[in-house]
């Protein structure tokens, strides 16, 4: 004959969240002591400082603005497309730059889409990949 218990008998349970919890400050615990292990194995040096520095190298950078008709400008003379295509082949051979020669594009407020696309697909057939677009802020007072 089994004679019970007054008190319930009670299975037991793993709890796992304060397991969880250890393992994040373990693993946090091991990351900030790894951190302060590096090392830095350099000679301590007093370099000398410039006194007049200036950049030698200033890189070449081509502005195209389209106007609101879809009008290309360089250098604010007005251009048509096959003339800028031609400025940009003859630029890209002549620089050293190869491909890397930065060409900004800017589009009037009131320039559309497909104008503004254009020249960038012109710039592209000219086989210069660096390209980007300027644009201004605007005014917070609006």
């Amino acid at each position: 004959m089994k004679i019970g218990s007054p008190t319930p008998h009670k299975k037991a349970r793993i709890e796992i969240i304060p397991l969880i919890d250890i393992m994040f400050f373990l693993l946090a615990s091991f990351m900030m002591v790894s951190i302060t292990m590096v090392k830095m194995q350099s000679i301590k040096m007093d370099l000398p400082t410039a006194t007049q520095a200036r950049r030698d190298f200033k890189p070449e950078i081509i502005n195209i603005a389209v106007d609101k008709t879809g009008e290309c400008y360089i250098e604010k003379q007005r251009k048509s497309q096959q003339e800028v295509y031609e400025y940009l082949t003859n630029r890209l051979h002549t620089s050293a730059a190869s491909t890397n020669l930065p060409v900004y594009i800017s589009g009037d407020k009131n320039a559309t889409h497909g104008a503004v696309i254009a020249v960038l697909d012109l710039v592209r057939r000219a086989g210069i990949q660096k390209v980007s677009f300027a644009i201004t802020p605007q005014d917070l007072k609006e």
